[in-house]
């Protein structure tokens, strides 16, 4: 490689690295590439889908088990205050049930 082109390389590198990306090689199977690619791109974006993606791929992946009580910490993190909602129960005498 010629020193113009390590140049434009290193260069490149670092633009992207004033960006936050970095450029690395995977190895995987063909058939799986523009899986990966597209993966990678929708990553790059680093938005909410990216940071859902980053979830469900980790959660996946990871030997862990999944630990229990997710839905009551998501219900519990749900700003109650600015939804107002009427949680008052009606209180009424109990129906006569013939036994």
């Amino acid at each position: 490689m010629s020193s113009s082109q390590k140049r434009a390389v290193e260069n490149y590198r670092t633009r992207l690295g004033e960006r936050g990306l970095a450029r690395f090689e995977v190895l995987g199977l063909d058939e799986d590439k523009a899986l990966l690619r597209s993966l990678a791109r929708h990553l790059a974006e680093d938005g909410a889908e990216a940071a859902r993606i980053r979830d469900v791929v980790t959660k996946t992946i990871s030997k862990e088990p999944s630990k229990k009580g997710g839905v009551i910490a998501a219900l519990r993190s749900f700003p109650l205050e600015d939804a107002e909602l009427d949680l008052e129960r009606l209180r009424t005498e109990p129906r006569e049930i013939d036994l």
